[in-house]
Order: structure tokens, then sequence, then C-alpha cells
């Protein structure tokens, strides 16, 4: 007894067995993670190194090139790349993704850890860490009140910063723009030589007198007593007081030679929110975390501790993630709540009986409610591939229902019987074929699960919750839609037989179809010519809508990135902003601008970092309550900059990964070759190229361009060796007068301060005064700079970039509105080769255009990995070699009508519209299945081959177009969709509404004139194999009509016939 009569039989059962899924869907529900995207584990490893001071030449030899050697030798590196600034070092270590992660960052730390001791002495151990996709930042909170930034800045940090850090989910609070407090010990040089003194002995007073160490235990009878030297200066101004030498029997403190203050470490970046000095605090959640969850519980935080802060203290929350994500998910599921009722809808108009309507639609959230269950077990979170496979899955998963239902209400309509007749050998009569196309379109998402590379990482929990949704539903057609089919549904009244399906729109319909239908029979080869022509036009679609690899979303947040002429202080990178902030403030829709000067990353030392980076954040209304797109204001503000050609800025989408591994451009080209003159050249030629195709080209930029003012001092070592000075002496002595550099720590309750010193301003803000300064020769005496070095200013590389352990210069920019990748990257590389530069020097993409390449293969696999599994489960079916290419014929000619959808709409064929056509050749190939399987069903029980072709697709057009009509509605939605995430989802659904819309008709007549033409080339076949046996007598008519083979010769498997034979509908 077949699956579907025991559900008939045992209604009760049937329920409890749907509704297993059901509640285990629901349960799983509760528990499911929300992210934007899924979580990937992608292998990459960065290495960040700190030398306080260190030039950017000195770093790469010293630093960048010994860790690139030892990192080389761990397996499984993909690329390798590394930028050297002032003083720091950073290694970017791609891996294969077969790598683990952790795997790879523990191997690293193993390598480093034998090159540690080899690096120059002051080098800061390499800090390895890890890259998280899903470990990005998630709020960011300013902090601005009427009171000085110290102030601010120690609120910030106890009050605001320590208690974030304990919520749950938190991973780290990074805070920038603040000013730490810090004891000055600022030296007065021309007091230090009238006292015979060197900055070297000012540096080891501090160090040995400011000290708490152990003496060990003193044991008094039974008693033990720990003893401690108390050494530690207790307060702030007892510093002055310490004793650095004696002169002539009197002591010499350290306010005889310096100046102590309780100040704050000198700035080296600042925060500005609507012109108000502000402190931010960045917000990074754990890996693993639930960002919303994360972002949910610190604004809940946050609302507990206003109240506990002083008055005048704004906390306000700047950039949060999860407001895009709540946007985007919330989106998502109205979309899926309507593609159901639109749905049902359709299914109404086909079948105009509500409890019909109702079975089919049971099958939406059976099948996606229960998907749920297995999105807990594969660890998915809800996001944004997850949602939109369970939106795709809405169109598909009410197929086999409705199959399965329009078929039993045909056999009720047509042949007169009963409900519970009926729903049992309409059930089997089509079983077979819901196999086949159940089985086949799982097949086409198999690839997509398991398919390489990164992108398709992001898309395998897309695959593995589609192909489970479709399964799902095979099972509730096979189940639940037949038992409500034999207990709900009522007997049709009036007609039956050939005339009932030929009333009003719908019979008008089909006997239109059947008209073009037969003619297409009588002129197949015409029909044939006009399929190759259709499909001959898709090479020249494809180059005419153009690939690009993601969509562009409208977050209602964009940043101006900005490097500001080199050499430009703190004091002058803010007032330059300053400017720029209030023009940005006055752009259309622009509510916020947030500046961040200097670094964030929280990795560069004490002290240091690039005052001239800056990020200005533009928050903007919501997209609902604006007629203006964000792009509009980008472009706005690119023209605003335009008044600033000194400034190299980029007006970019806001970085959703805070990492140097990735760049925020679209474009980023790759020079590489030994001579760096002649790679500056050829970039500054291609940035010129690219300068005079604005349409094509925005926010040009290269790395070669800059370079920082230098005071070189240039030792004069016959005469350094004649005073007794060292190399190392002159170079410690001039890194703490003029650098500065934290000798010790001041310890005030459970917390510890730097203590710093440094000369005073006048006598390091020139060069001549740098010339005065005093350094100690081997005796103790002292001797100026200027009678053993002099100073050249010379200008030396901002930062040096390396790709695969070469020298390399980075071509970066955007790309104009509606610029597909695609279509310039052909453009750039032409440019590039007519150089005609040596063969030593090598040009690539790197960025998304080699993420793109990486996609396209990984797809164009995917795409025949799909076809031969569905030829396979097809043969299978069919027990037939020919059939399956019957079937997928049809399949080649969507592709030139989803390409003519995605030119008229304007969109390029990114990784979503592929997607879409995965889904259009699954659509397309189950109405195949439908149109062959009910041919080869009649021509066994004994109607002509003609004739069964017509009546099998007369009988199938509704089931056909009922399927079709239903996805279109699922998609509508989504290709219509405004709200947050919506640019990324529509690609797809345009594919699939304008691919299945467009070829529709084509496909419904290619099939069975394919099937037409095979079966007449097997029959000639068998003829000449007759004819070549020797056989002499033919089959007849009717033997021919009843073949006993199929078309292509192979056994046939025999089928059982149907309950009644189907009535003549043929004229």
């Amino acid at each position: 007894m077949s699956i579907w009569d025991i559900c008939i039989r045992r209604p009760v059962f049937t329920l409890m067995l749907v509704t297993a899924p059901i509640v285990l869907g629901v349960a799983s529900y509760l528990r499911l993670g929300v992210e934007l995207f899924p979580n990937v584990d992608v292998p990459v490893v960065v290495i960040t190194t700190t030398l306080k001071g260190a030039s950017v030449d000195e770093m790469e030899s010293a630093v960048t090139k010994p860790v690139e050697e030892v990192v080389n030798t761990v397996s499984g590196i993909d690329e390798l790349r590394s930028t050297t600034r002032e003083g720091m070092s950073q290694l970017v270590v791609g891996f294969k993704l077969e790598k683990d992660g952790d795997t790879a960052a523990q191997e690293v730390r193993d390598k480093l850890s034998t090159l540690t001791p080899r690096l120059p002495v002051g080098t800061d151990p390499p800090t390895v860490e890890k890259f998280n996709l899903d470990a990005a930042p998630v709020v960011t909170v300013a902090v601005s009140g009427r009171r000085s930034l110290r102030e601010v800045t120690e609120i910030a940090k106890k009050l605001i910063k320590e208690d974030l850090e304990g919520v749950s989910g938190v991973g780290a609070v990074i805070l920038v723009g603040g000013q730490t407090r810090a004891i000055n010990v600022t030296a007065d040089p021309t007091q230090l030589r009238a006292r015979e003194l060197s900055i070297a002995d000012v540096r080891g007073a501090l160090l040995r007198q400011n000290l708490e160490l152990p003496g060990g235990r003193v044991h008094s009878g039974g008693r033990e007593e720990v003893l401690r030297t108390l050494g530690r200066i207790r307060t702030p101004g007892d510093f002055s007081e310490l004793i650095l030498d004696s002169r002539k029997g009197y002591p010499v403190r350290v306010k005889d030679v310096a100046r102590v203050e309780d100040g704050v470490e000198e700035p080296r970046g600042l925060s500005r929110l609507d012109g108000d000095i502000a402190v931010s605090l960045i917000v990074q959640k754990q890996s693993g975390g639930n960002t919303v969850a994360v972002a949910d519980a610190v604004k809940a935080r946050l609302d507990r501790i206003r109240p506990t802060l002083p008055a005048d203290i704004r906390v306000e929350v700047i950039r949060n993630q999860s407001k895009f994500i709540k946007g985007s998910i919330e989106e998502v599921k109205f979309h899926l709540l309507l593609a159901a009722v639109l749905v049902s809808g359709v299914l109404f108009l086909f079948i105009r009986d509500v409890r019909t309507t109702v079975i089919a639609a049971l099958a939406v959230p059976t099948s996606i409610v229960g998907t749920f269950a297995l999105m807990d077990v594969m660890g998915f979170t809800l996001n944004n591939m997850t949602l939109l496979g369970l939106i795709l899955a809405v169109g598909i998963v009410i197929d086999d229902a409705v199959v399965v239902l329009e078929n039993v209400f045909r056999h009720m309509e047509v042949h007169g019987r009963t409900p519970l007749e009926a729903a049992s050998v309409a059930t089997k009569e089509i079983a077979l074929a819901v196999l086949a196309t159940t089985l086949s379109l799982t097949v086409i998402f198999a690839p997509i699960a398991f398919m390489s590379g990164q992108v398709g990482r992001f898309f395998n929990s897309f695959g593995w919750v589609v192909g489970f949704a479709i399964l799902l539903s095979m099972g509730v057609s096979f189940t639940l839609t037949p038992m409500l089919c034999a207990w709900f549904l009522r007997p049709v009244k009036g007609a039956h037989g050939a005339g009932a399906e030929e009333r009003g729109v719908w019979g008008w319909v089909t006997r239109r179809y059947l008209d073009i239908l037969r003619w297409s029979l009588r002129h197949r080869w015409l029909v044939v010519l006009v399929a190759i022509a259709t499909f001959c036009s898709t090479p020249f679609l494809f180059l005419a809508v153009g690939t690009d690899f993601v969509p562009k979303d409208d977050q209602s947040e964009f940043e101006v990135a900005l490097t500001l002429p080199e050499g430009y202080t703190l004091d002058r990178s803010s007032a330059a902003c300053a400017e720029l902030e209030g023009k940005l403030a006055k752009l259309p829709g622009v509510t916020n601008v947030f500046t961040t000067i200097g670094e964030t990353s929280g990795n560069v030392a004490k002290g240091q970092g690039d005052v001239t980076k800056v990020t200005i954040y533009c928050r903007m209304t919501d997209l609902a309550k604006r007629d203006f797109t964000q792009l509009q204001t980008m472009a706005d503000a690119r023209k605003l900059l335009a008044d600033y050609p000194d400034y190299r800025a980029t007006v970019q989408e806001v970085k959703l990964f805070s990492s140097s591994a990735f760049k925020n451009v679209q474009l980023e080209l790759n020079l590489r070759g030994p001579d760096g003159a002649k790679l500056d050249e050829a970039a500054a030629k291609v940035v010129a190229w690219m300068r005079t195709k604005p349409d094509l080209f925005t926010d040009v930029d290269t790395n070669a361009a800059s370079r920082n003012p230098e005071l070189q001092v240039v030792i004069d070592r016959d005469k350094a060796a004649d005073l007794g000075v060292s190399v190392q002496a002159i170079a410690t002595t001039l890194n703490v007068l003029v650098g500065g550099e934290p000798v010790t720590k001041y310890k005030e309750g459970a917390e510890q301060y730097d203590v710093w010193l440094r000369a005073d301003l006048p006598s390091r803000d020139r060069p001549a005064a740098v010339a005065g300064l005093s350094v100690p020769a081997a005796n103790g005496r002292l001797v100026e700079l200027r009678n053993l070095a002099h100073l050249d200013p010379s200008r030396g590389p901002s930062n040096i970039e390396r790709y695969n352990r070469q020298r390399t210069v980075s071509v970066v920019c955007n790309l104009g509105g509606g610029v597909a990748l695609g279509k310039v990257l052909p453009e750039v590389d032409a440019y590039v080769r007519s150089l005609n530069l040596p063969p030593e020097y090598r040009h690539e993409f790197l960025g998304e255009a080699k993420l793109m390449a990486d996609s396209n293969s990984n797809f164009a696999m995917a795409f025949l990995l799909a076809f031969i599994f569905m030829y396979m489960i097809l043969a299978a079916q069919f027990e037939s070699l020919v059939h399956p290419v019957t079937i997928l014929m049809a399949v080649p000619l969507t592709l030139p009508f989803a390409l003519l959808s995605l030119l008229v709409l304007r969109t390029p064929l990114d990784v979503y519209a592929m997607i879409g056509l995965f889904m259009l050749f699954g659509i397309v190939k189950k109405n195949g299945i439908l149109q062959v399987d009910y041919t080869n069903v009649l021509r066994a029980s004994g109607v002509p081959r003609d004739r069964a072709i017509i009546e099998a697709n007369e009988t199938r057009l509704r089931p056909i177009l009922m399927t079709t009509i239903m996805l279109v509605a699922a998609m509508i939605p989504i290709a219509t969709g405004r709200g947050p995430g919506a640019g990324a989802r529509a690609s797809m659904a345009k594919v699939i509404l304008g691919g299945q819309l467009l070829s529709l008709l084509l496909t419904l007549l290619i099939t069975p004139v394919a099937y037409s033409l095979w079966d007449d080339f097997t029959q000639f076949l068998r003829r000449v194999q007759r004819w070549a046996t020797g056989e002499k007598q033919p089959p007849t008519a009717t033997q021919s009509a009843l073949s006993d083979t199929p078309p292509d010769g192979l056994p046939r498997i025999e089928l059982p016939p149907v309950a009644e034979p189907p009535t003549e509908l043929a004229r």
C-alpha cells in the first residue's frame, strides 16, 4: 500500500506526522540567531608589529621582510599582503579556504615565536589576530559633554567603557579620540647641559626610583610576614623631588632640570560629533555572538548607565549595525508573508474554490516552519541568505501540492470521481512526475550547498535551506495534501468530460495554446530555428548586460575617507575637517556627521598614529522617509570634495569589516615589479587615464603618490668616534628628547598611568633647535648634535605595500553610478597592456574583481554539475537516455530571456542573479517533466504519439501556468522592494520574473516539438537497424503507436495503465 493511501485512510496519523516537523521548527526558530550574513570562517590572519619611531624603510627591511619570510613557511597560504607605515608593520595572510582559521592562526604564532628574539631592540612582540567576519564592530557610541576632553575621557572609560565590557557577548570596547591621563616629565635641555646631565640620567632615575619589589618573608617565631620595599611614587608631585645626582655636595632633583605635570598623553587622534569634541567607543562582539542581541544588550546597558552620569554628559549611539540587520530581516519577513498571500491568491484565481486553495496553501507553512529545525541543527542563523532562500521556497514548496491537488481536482471535474477515489488515483498517476521534479530541483541546489570559494561559503546555507524546504514540500504533497483532498473536498457538480475545462477565460487560453501547439508541430523545424536563433543571442545579451559582484544597498549611511596632505599636524587636520564637516552636514538627508582622525584599530603603539587619516561618517534619514537614494547624496558629496584637490578623498559605503584585510573599494589594480620608480610611473599613467573617464571611475587613488616630509640626521662617523659618541647614544637620546618615551608607571589605586619623558617644545620645534640638543659621550661629557651630524630635509614613503613578498603599487577606485564591474575590467586591462611594461612587471585585479572571477568559475562548475545531476535523475525516472535531453532542451532558452529582462531593468548579472538562474532552470525543467511524463503515460495506454502530445500538454497546461504564476507572484515583492537590503535581493527576483514570463510560451512549445523530433529520429534509426539486420516484417501502425521500446531503443519499463483512459481533448 502506498504512503498516500495510508494517509488517506488514517487522517489523525497524517496530522501528527506533519505536525512533528512544525513543532520542531517552532522550537528551533526561537533559538536561531539573527545576523546580516552567514558566519563564514574566512581563514585570514592579521599580524601587527610595532617599533616606536622607526621609519617606513627601516620597518620594511628590519621587521616586515623577516616576518614575511618566517610566515611564508606556513602551509596553505593563498596570498600574503603587507602594509608598512611609520612605526608599524601589518601583514594580512590569506589562506586557502580548506585551511581551518584557528589552526592557521596557531601555526603563524608558532613560527613567529622563533623570530621574536631576532627583531630589532624595542620592537613590541607581534600580535596575531584571526580575522572573524562575525567579530565586526556592532555599535559605535559617542560621549560628549561641556567639560574638558580629559574629564569626558575619564568618564567614558570608567563609567561607560568598563561597564560595557561586562555585557554578555561583547568582545572588546575600543576608546578612540580621548585624552589619556599621563604624568609628563618635560625636560629642559639647557638646564641638563648646565648640570652636565644627559636625558639618559633622568630616564634611569625615573626607572630606578619608582619600584615596588618583594623582599622575601620574615620569620618571627611562629609568625611569617611578607617583606615589601615600598619604592613607588605616591603622588605626581613626588616625581619632582627625585634625586638625579649630586653636584658639589648638593642634590640635583628632577624639578631642577624638568617640569612635572599631571596631564595627558600627546593626542594622536580625535573624534567629533556634529562639530562638538567627543570620545567614541567602538563595541565589538565576540566571535559567534548574535549581532542583534549584543546591540540590544549594549543599548539596554546604556539606558541604565545614563541616569548615573553627570547632567551635561551626552551619550549617543552613532552607528548601529543591528539597525540595518533588523530592517533588512523585517523587510524579508514581510516579503515572505506577502509572497505567501499572493501565491494563495493566484491559486484561488485558478481553482476558484476556497477549500482547495487552503489545502494547497497549507504546504507553505508546513514546509517553511519545518525548515527552521534543519537551520538549528546545521548551526545556521536568520540572515539575508537563509531568509532569501525561504522566500524563494514559498514560490516552490507549493508547487508539488498544487500539481497533486490540480490532478485530483481534474479527476473530480473531468471524470466525475468522488474526492476519496480521486485523491488515491490522481496522486498515484502524478507521483512519479512529482518525485522527479522534486529530486531534480533539489539536485540543482546541491552544487550551491557544496560550492567552493568565499562566495560559495556565503551561499552554502542558502542551498541547504531551499533544498530541505523542497524535500519537505514533497513529503507534504504525498501525505497531507491527498488526505485533505479526500476528506475535505466536495464533489464537483455540473458537466463532466471534455467540456468541463473549456469554459470562460481558461478555456480561451487553452484553445489558443493548442492552436499554437498544433501549428508548431506542423512547422517543427521553424520552431527549432527560432529556438536556436534565440539561444545564439545569449553572448550578445551577456556583453550588453555586464557582470558585477554584488549590488549596492541603500544603508542610510556612508562615509568619506580622507588622506590629508603629508605633514599635517593634528590641529591642522582638525581645522581642515571642521570646514568639510559643516558642508557635509548640509547635504540632503544627512542627520549626523561623526568625524574620527587617527587610527581606530587599537593596534598602534603609544604616541604613534597617522593624524592625516580621517573618516567622516554621515548618517542619513531612513530610506522610507526620503524620496532620493543614498547614491545621489554620495554623488553630491563627491562634487563637494572636488573643491579640495589637495585632499585624497573617497566617498564609500560604510565598511562592514573593520580590518585592513579588506579595502572598501570596488576596483583594485595591483602592479608588481622590481623597480619602484617604474611602478610609480605606470600607476600615475593609469590614474591619469582613469580621471579622464569620470563617468566610469570615481575616487581614483594610488598608494604611490604620498611621501612624508622627513628630517634626516646624517652622522659624521669620524667626528663621532673622535668625540666618543656612539650611534646608539645619538638615536636613543633623540628618541627620548624629540619623540618622547613612556619610561615607567604611576600607580593610583587600581589604575596605572604612563610617565612620559620628553624635551620641552621650544627645544624640538625646528631643525636648529634639534641640532642644539646634547648627546652623551662615553666619558660622560655632553656634545651638541651639530658638532657630529647635520640635518637634511627629505621625503620618505608614507607607506610601503607588498604583495606575495614583492613591492607593489595599487590603483584603487570606485565606479560611477550604474557601471558594472565586469564592464570596466577589460578596459583597464587593455590600457595597462598598452603601456608595454617589461615582462618582469605584472598586474592583476584584487578585491571584488578577484572574488567575482572566483565566483564566476565556481558558478560555472555548479551549473555544469546541476545539469549532470538533473540528467541523471531524469534518465533514472524515464528509464531513457533521450527523454532527459528532450526536457533539458528548453532550459538554455530561458537564459537569453533572463538576460533580456536584466538589460531592460538596467541590472547587471551579479551573484544574486546567478542564483536566480538556478531557480529559473529548475522551474522550466519541472514544466518539461510534467509534459513528457504524461505524454508517455498516454502513449502507454494506447494513444497515438501526436494526439498524446496534444492531450498531455492540454492536461498539464493549467498546473504549469499555476506554478509559474505563483512563483512570479512570490518574486514581485522582492523585485519591487525598497527597504533595507532590497538591492541585493532584487536582481535575483528580476531574473526569475523576466526569464519565466518572457520564455514561458517558447519553452512550452519546444519540449513537445523536441519530443516528436527525437521520436522520429529514433524511429528512423530502428528502420535502419531492421534493414541492416534483414528484418522483413515492419511493425504495424498499431504497433508503432504502442511501441514496446521507447524512442531511444532501451527496454521499456511497463507503466501501469491509468485507471480510466483520458477523454480525447485534441481537435
